[in-house]
């Protein structure tokens, strides 16, 4: 049977047309405030020399996990800057941080609402099925359309890539606080911003954190194919490397990328620990 073939792929460079026509000044607005927090991330990463920067994590990471953490940190720090990859690093860690704030700002309210009304959760779940399913290279062809290339359409599609976690989890969580509980807080008359901010985030805390640590992780993944349409950082020289075939430049910038995923991955679970103290 010969059925002619759907024209989806034209119905959607359509729909991209229209919105480019329509919403450009949104789309450059957009890209100058994303453009301006890298930036100010980045700036903020590198004004001080680089063993400044090392000891000041290394400090921090003292804080929050104790001397095992902070001697990862020391060593693995030291070695990047060794490697000569600082610069790039912090390029990457500053399009990681910029990406996973804007993810958890919009994911966590995002997953409120589906905790809170059965409607909201059954037509965002699909929503979040399609973007966990689809490659993350196609997250690239819309972002490169709006925003041109660069940082900016790499933070886009890392945001869209990496932002399920936290809205299921935040979902997750909030709908696990038991009824005895929430019973209790309307019996004693709480608004529903008090039974919300009182009773049921705290609670749901550490699933919640579950997410933005999923989030992190899977932003710090996007960082090689981001360099793709431009990016700049750690993930530019992997692409390199693996274009030209040069492993050993590959595995260095790998490591420095390994070293990143474990200190922010740690990072974030300690802090949940020391939170909870």
């Amino acid at each position: 049977m010969n059925i002619p073939k759907l024209p989806l792929g034209s119905f959607i460079e359509r729909i991209e047309d229209w919105l480019t026509l329509y919403f450009g000044p949104l789309f450059d607005f957009i890209h100058s405030v994303i453009g301006g927090m890298v930036g100010g991330i980045e700036t903020g990463l590198t004004f001080l020399p680089a063993i400044v920067v090392i000891f000041l994590i290394t400090a921090l990471a003292y804080w929050i996990g104790k001397w095992r953490l902070a001697l990862f940190a020391l060593i693995g720090l030291l070695l990047i800057d060794n490697l000569g990859l600082w610069g790039p690093s912090m390029q990457s860690l500053a399009l990681v941080l910029t990406a996973s704030v804007l993810a958890v700002l919009i994911g966590v309210p995002i997953g409120i609402l589906c905790a809170q009304s059965t409607a909201v959760r059954n037509i965002v779940t699909p929503v979040l099925d399609f973007m966990q399913t689809m490659p993350a290279f196609v997250y690239l062809l819309p972002a490169v359309s709006f925003f041109s290339l660069g940082v900016v359409p790499g933070v886009i599609a890392s945001i869209i890539f990496a932002i399920p976690p936290t809205i299921r989890l935040t979902n997750l969580g909030i709908r696990q606080v038991s009824d005895e509980l929430v019973e209790a807080a309307d019996a004693f008359g709480s608004t529903p911003g008090q039974k919300l901010f009182k009773l049921q985030l705290p609670i749901a805390l550490p699933t919640i954190m579950a997410g933005v640590n999923q989030t992190i992780m899977l932003s710090l993944s996007m960082v090689v194919i981001s360099s793709m349409i431009g990016a700049q950082g750690v993930g530019a020289y992997v692409y390199r490397a693996v274009s030209q075939a040069n492993t050993g430049a590959g595995f260095e910038a790998g490591i420095a990328i390994v070293v990143l995923a474990i200190l922010l991955d740690r990072l974030t679970q300690n802090a949940l620990k020391l939170k909870q103290k």
